[in-house]
């Protein structure tokens, strides 16, 4: 008995620092230096929930910016069921998807280059992308002024304010985030 004491001294002070003081201590730190992140980055209007800034959504009509594609399970942009298509480049079910998704991108932006942005027609590891290159958002734009009666100018202006600049400019790209921009088209016409 002697020998299984001090193991089960330290399983269970192990088990109490590990499984109850450290989550406890980075959940306060967390909420008291990172308050929105912690929460989830919502955003919120009043008292309804809009959605958070970290999980893309499911944006489809012509007055929207539209995400890159979602191979989630059950829903496109499903938070339940995040994960990516795992199709090779050499699958043909990749190339008819790819082919079918340009077709589909340019019936709907016909204002718009030729050229489709490459990530309008992949999807990402994760499914759930908030955000898009400028790029990309840009490509977008002549169909969602036009849907909303607005003039292309006004757009680039609310395109510009939901642009995201990396801390460093070896960090990643411009970005712009889609579940922010989306409602501020929808509560820049609610407050005309």
């Amino acid at each position: 008995m002697n020998i299984f004491r001090p193991a089960v001294s330290l399983f269970l002070l192990l088990t109490l620092l590990t499984g109850i003081v450290y989550p406890l201590l980075t959940t306060i730190v967390g909420n008291r230096l990172f308050p929105q992140q912690a929460q989830g980055s919502l955003i919120k209007q009043g008292s309804a929930l809009l959605g958070s800034t970290l999980i893309g959504q499911d944006f489809t009509q012509a007055g929207y910016f539209h995400g890159r594609p979602s191979a989630t399970a059950g829903h496109a942009d499903n938070p339940l069921a995040s994960g990516g298509s795992n199709l090779a480049v050499s699958n043909p079910q990749l190339a008819q998807r790819i082919d079918q998704q340009v077709s589909l991108l340019r019936s709907q932006n016909p204002l718009a280059s030729r050229a489709v942005p490459t990530e309008l027609v992949t999807t990402s590891a994760s499914g759930l992308d908030p955000t898009l290159s400028l790029a990309a958002v840009e490509w977008q734009i002549p169909r969602v002024a036009q849907a909303r009666h607005l003039a292309v100018s006004d757009v680039k202006k609310l395109v510009s304010a939901y642009t995201e600049q990396p801390r460093l400019s070896f960090m990643g790209p411009t970005v712009v985030n889609l579940v922010a921009l989306n409602i501020a088209l929808d509560q820049r016409l609610v407050g005309k």
